[in-house]
């Protein structure tokens, strides 16, 4: 059996958390897309700790966690994750397998990201500037280097072709920044990935799953974020919905069962693209101050917003979500009107569907009011029975809107702060 955890908004909806929460029910906790550009934030015995690469059930020993062929790696950030985990008290190298498939970041990559979002001016994507896109790229140009490649002769002439291609790019950006201290860095991380259990990924975890292991599949980043449903172009570069497990690890559709969304109570953007429910008034700081709104990765301010029913909708639709964990409830806590977007005004044509193109048409949202619960604020409730009425309009509201019920609701960062409705 295989169940799928992943992000229904923009990211940062909070997977990480949630992913450890599901994690001592399954055997095997498997991230298929994404890289280093996505941060997930859990808290160990009160202690942040925030993984781009490593799956979030790491931290339960009695489980395996693989990083997946759809995956693009940097071994530099992978080394030092795993120097992080392990100062924990965590063996990685009994319970944390790669997939052979797996594609691997080198240095080029992220001078490439940089010498390419400098290229756009104003009209720059909000890049991590982690070499994510021109390694996805090379993905499909079939010029990548494998993990499984490390294992081959042939791997340093492999490597030292893609350099030169890489930096005739460069030449045409007229980008010339030193990076050989980041090549020997990235050297001395290819060695100890050599260290670890390198796999090959699709008969590992179908072997489990013919085994009867319980599987949880972990996305990175957010639906709408996804190379081909997401707003484009302000996307990532790896199909981030459900469709995206196939063939991140090698898994065929008809072994997933749950596919559990994730959701803020509000919404939330980093970088640039366009973001229909955004706030620029004092509403919006106090969402970013009382959430603590600042980027995992890049500790850059998220932009934020009233919850945007219209993305919720499709992206329930898309992935075919089977139940939803609503996150930062708390959050809304003190205000004593919340807003929640039920539709888009186009260009004077009201509607409930994502447009073709969301960042060349004028949005208006249309909002439908809500009572606030600060008279009963949700951050101490354990029980669905003791939430505000108030706030379960709220849910009741959203669960008719999105055809989909919210079954969890996490109401602070710590791992027990989650009550089942």
């Amino acid at each position: 059996m295989v169940d799928v955890i992943l992000g229904l908004q923009w990211g940062d909806e909070g997977k990480g958390k949630i992913v450890d929460y599901f994690a001592p029910n399954y055997d095997v906790i498997a991230r298929f897309q994404g890289g280093p550009n996505a941060g997930h934030t859990l808290y160990i015995d009160g202690k942040k700790v925030v993984l781009h690469q490593i799956p979030s059930g790491i931290f339960h020993q009695h489980a395996d966690n693989l990083i997946g062929n759809g995956i693009v790696l940097d071994p530099i950030t992978l080394k030092k994750e795993c120097e992080t985990v392990a100062a924990l008290g965590i063996d990685v190298k009994k319970n944390l397998f790669i997939a052979e498939r797996a594609n691997i970041i080198v240095p080029t990559h992220r001078a490439l990201d940089k010498a390419s979002e400098l290229q756009k001016g104003d009209k720059k994507i909000g890049s991590t500037l982690k070499g994510i896109g021109p390694a996805y790229m090379d993905k499909t140009g079939r010029n990548a280097l494998r993990v499984g490649d490390l294992l081959d002769k042939s791997f340093i002439t492999q490597y030292i072709k893609l350099r030169l291609k890489h930096q005739k790019l460069l030449d045409n950006f007229h980008f010339n920044e030193d990076i050989s201290a980041l090549e020997e860095e990235f050297f001395d991380a290819l060695e100890y990935l050599k260290t670890l259990n390198i796999v090959n990924g699709e008969y590992f975890i179908n072997n489990k799953i013919s085994q009867g292991k319980n599987i949880l599949a972990e996305g990175a980043q957010g639906s709408m974020l996804d190379i081909d449903f997401g707003t484009f172009p302000f996307v990532t570069s790896s199909n981030t919905i459900s469709a995206g497990v196939c063939t991140g690890l090698g898994i065929a559709p008809n072994k997933i069962n749950d596919i559990i969304g994730i959701t803020k109570a509000y919404c939330t953007r980093v970088g640039g693209g366009p973001f229909p429910t955004e706030l620029h008034d004092e509403t919006g700081e106090n969402l970013r101050k009382l959430g603590g709104e600042f980027g995992a990765t890049t500790g850059r301010p998220r932009r934020c917003g009233w919850l945007d029913l219209v993305a919720l909708n499709f992206s329930c639709m898309i992935n075919g979500v089977t139940k939803i964990v609503m996150t930062k409830a708390d959050v809304l806590d003190s205000f004593n009107e919340i807003k929640v977007c039920t539709s888009y005004n186009v260009e004077g044509k009201n509607t409930k569907e994502i447009p073709f193109q969301l960042s060349k048409v004028d949005v208006e949202p249309v909002y439908q009011e809500f009572k606030g619960w600060s008279d009963k604020p949700s951050v101490n409730v354990t029980k669905a029975e003791d939430l505000s009425q108030n706030m379960k309009d709220y849910i009741q509201f959203i669960n008719k809107e999105i055809n989909t019920e919210v079954k969890f609701i996490s109401n602070g960062p710590e791992r027990e702060k989650i009550i089942v409705l």
